[in-house]
């Protein structure tokens, strides 16, 4: 993606965490027995947005998954997939140190090195295999180290659950993320879409998942919001050390 587009990307998801700005949900967003409470001020927005995405899921974006596994075989899948996450390594080796995680940190480095010239650019996970696993890290997950603790329930188009704060902690890395800068010098940001595609199609077959747990239920939005947030509140946590548990992840 080019640097216009994530500046106007950045902006539009400032302009949303002030205006969702209200008061914050009692209890620190948890309930007695430690579950996150959902905080969805914005949930009649939230809901068209999910009722897009859902559309686009159904019409556009699972059939084109779809077509991908079809045609490309599963071995390149698998190499692809593992080259692109290998190119977000950078990001999370800043906002762990950031975050002064300075173990994961230093697990992240050595993965980026050993994946990207070992593993053949990253496409193959030896890092791993070497006992350095991956480790979470993110803008959001940052700002959430430094204080900004409560923050609503926001449905982002296209890419869906989040919340006010990780979504401006989605667009400040997309603007800021190295790896992209290096492609967009190189070729003008062509490669960028070009990952961004295939990275799109590849964590569409999670779709599947979804659907399984779209049948039989009542309000998909809701039971989608508390499994996202349970599972977001598991890496948030990691950022200052507190051990907890999580619901069953969504791939």
């Amino acid at each position: 993606m080019i640097r216009q587009s994530r500046a106007a990307l950045a902006a539009c998801l400032l302009m949303g965490f002030m205006l969702a700005g209200c008061a914050a949900p009692p209890n620190g967003g948890r309930d007695e027995l430690g579950v996150v409470e959902p905080w969805d001020p914005l949930e009649n927005v939230n809901r068209v947005t999910f009722d897009a995405n859902m559309w686009l899921n159904d019409n556009a974006i699972g059939p084109a998954s779809h077509a991908y596994r079809d045609v490309v075989p599963e071995y390149v899948q698998l190499r692809l997939r593992q080259g692109i996450a290998n190119l977000g390594e950078p990001l999370i080796f800043g906002n762990d140190l950031a975050q002064a995680r300075v173990k994961s940190a230093f697990t992240t480095f050595w993965r980026f090195v050993f994946n990207s010239t070992i593993g053949l650019a990253g496409m193959y996970d030896v890092a791993t295999d070497m006992g350095l696993t991956r480790q979470t890290g993110d803008f959001g997950q940052t700002l959430y180290a430094w204080g900004v603790r409560q923050s609503p329930y926001f449905v982002l188009p296209l890419f869906g659950p989040s919340t006010v704060r990780d979504g401006l902690g989605m667009g400040v890395e997309l603007w800021a993320d190295p790896m992209g800068r290096v492609f967009d010098k190189a070729n003008g940001g062509d490669a960028n879409y070009g990952i961004g595609a295939v990275g799109g199609l590849d964590k569409a077959r999670n779709l599947d998942t979804l659907d399984e747990l779209r049948k039989g239920t009542i309000d998909f939005y809701a039971l989608l919001r508390s499994v996202w947030l349970q599972n977001r509140q598991a890496a948030l946590d990691e950022a200052i050390g507190v051990q907890s548990s999580n619901m069953p992840a969504i791939p």
